[in-house]
């Protein structure tokens, strides 16, 4: 089986990509990449930033990629030509699934950085699927900091409760993978979709 390379910008999502294919998808064979400076650098000075970074990072990966940062996910898509393997975002499949849960589509995110990049994929994946959406964007700063210093309860602890003071929603996404068990903690009776599971599926099945 050729392995698939996932590329993450923390350690904290090796774990969880590896429980996910143990439960669903037993046999595959994942290789981790680990960089923290790329989303580092990409938030400071811009996502295109990190086009040759991930360009030296990925021409040896053999087989499909799996980018499971959403701020560089999009420049590391228009990588592909050029590395001849399959790049995919994580965020991909999950926002395919906003578009067809209905209209009114509100994004979370803990970093102002992946906000830009999931409207536009939401926005591109309604246009293909041909049906009109409003985006609605919630940036959950004072959560952040708590990621960074390893306090994970709380983290996701203070994205839950963005998520369940969202109104006036078809479908919540949560734009990063390290929000993903926020969901679990959530009152409300709006969808919500995380990326890693669908994002794993997909890049599996590329």
């Amino acid at each position: 089986m050729t392995p698939l390379t996932l590329l993450h910008t923390s350690p904290v999502h090796v774990p969880v990509f590896d429980a996910l294919r143990d439960r669903d998808h037993p046999g595959a064979v994942l290789r981790h990449l680990v960089v923290p400076e790329l989303l580092d650098r990409a938030r400071t000075q811009g996502p295109d930033s990190v086009a040759p970074a991930l360009r030296d990072l990925l021409a040896g990966s053999g087989g499909p990629v799996l980018v499971t940062c959403s701020t560089i996910g999009a420049v590391a898509e228009s990588l592909e030509p050029e590395l001849g393997v399959p790049v995919l975002r994580v965020d991909r499949p999950m926002a395919a699934e906003a578009v067809r849960r209905g209209p009114r589509i509100a994004v979370l995110a803990t970093v102002e950085s992946t906000l830009d990049p999931t409207v536009a994929l939401v926005t591109e994946e309604a246009e293909r699927a041909g049906r009109p959406v409003s985006i609605t964007t919630h940036l959950i700063a004072e959560a952040w900091p708590r990621f960074e210093a390893g306090d994970t309860a709380g983290y996701l602890a203070r994205v839950a409760q963005a998520a369940d003071a969202v109104t006036g929603a078809d479908v919540i996404v949560l734009a990063q993978a390290s929000m993903a068990d926020a969901s679990a903690l959530t009152t409300t009776a709006t969808p919500i979709l995380s990326s890693p599971d669908p994002g794993l599926a997909a890049a599996l099945a590329s």
